[in-house]
């Protein structure tokens, strides 16, 4: 059975590219019309009753789609679920009107501290009953369903039963929720753990993913780091074509969190998905926001 929230929840229709909302390119974006089609917020940065923060943000939600992207719901915690967090999320949602709200699968905080990290949960039958429920309150609260991003992961639980890939096929089948799949997070990953990234990909239900995340890392020989600080290395790129191959037109974005370049530069990097989707899916057309823009002008 699904929650409420998510029963109701058709599933977000394509955006095209995008790119992640950072303030370093806010005068940028409301000044030009560069070739982006949405942007995704960081939920925590505007869940506040007022400040310049959430009138650029305003702003911009005049202009182009967004889509709200959380990092410290701590989906997967045993700690009871922060109702206040989830209030304060649903009158973001009920003003900024996203086309939908994602977080990640995994947990960031117990015993009231919040580790300011994503860490990764044990893939077992305990687990997957436990995110399953957390994931129905949060949809029972926010009236649709969530969107939920796999992590990138350094350590793996020597107890667990299932892949990832099967953990989160099955969380999509017992709760409705939707996939962000991080393109870059399963390349960590598959590196960090040995197994094929492709096995990845074919084992997650093509119909259950709406987006597409793209980023940089760290590559340490022995290990890779998820840094957001980085461009998007080649073997991501090659990966994303085998993503776009098996699901289809999805939604996609690139995320930059240090190291952020002029946003001129944002939009060329960008400018390589959409080229790369395009030779993968030919006949691709934008998204429905920008299908409109090009028929005004």
């Amino acid at each position: 059975m699904t929650s409420t929230g998510a029963a109701d929840s058709a599933k977000p229709p394509y955006l095209g590219f995008g790119l992640g909302l950072r303030p370093q390119h806010y005068a940028d974006i409301l000044a030009s019309e560069a070739k982006v089609d949405w942007f995704e917020a960081i939920s925590e940065n505007y869940m506040v009753p007022g400040g310049q923060p959430l009138a650029n943000l305003d702003r911009i939600r005049d202009r182009y789609p967004v889509v709200l992207h959380g990092v410290s719901m701590s989906i997967a915690s045993t700690t009871p679920l922060d109702l206040d967090y989830l209030n304060d999320l649903k009158a973001l949602a009920a003003r900024v009107e996203p086309v939908f709200i994602s977080d990640h699968l995994a947990w960031s905080g117990v015993h009231g501290v919040n580790l300011h990290d994503l860490l990764p949960v044990p893939y077992t039958e305990e687990a997957l009953d436990h995110v399953a429920q957390r994931i129905h309150k949060v949809q029972d609260v926010l009236g649709r369903a969530l969107v939920v991003e796999n992590v990138s992961s350094y350590v793996q639980f020597s107890h667990s039963e299932m892949t990832e890939w099967e953990f989160i096929s099955e969380l999509t089948r017992r709760t409705g929720c939707w996939l962000l799949f991080d393109v870059n997070n399963v390349f960590v990953a598959a590196f960090n753990h040995g197994f094929d990234a492709k096995r990845f990909i074919d084992g997650i239900p093509a119909d259950r993913v709406v987006q597409f995340h793209l980023a940089g890392h760290e590559h340490n020989t022995s290990h890779i780091i998820d840094t957001h600080d980085a461009l998007v290395c080649d073997e991501v790129w090659d990966l994303y074509r085998l993503a776009i191959e098996r699901f289809g037109p999805v939604s996609t974005m690139i995320e930059r969190d240090d190291h952020i370049p002029p946003y001129a530069d944002m939009v060329a990097e960008l400018e390589r998905a959409r080229e790369i989707a395009a030779e993968r899916l030919p006949g691709l057309l934008p998204g429905p926001w920008r299908q409109r823009r090009e028929k005004a002008a």
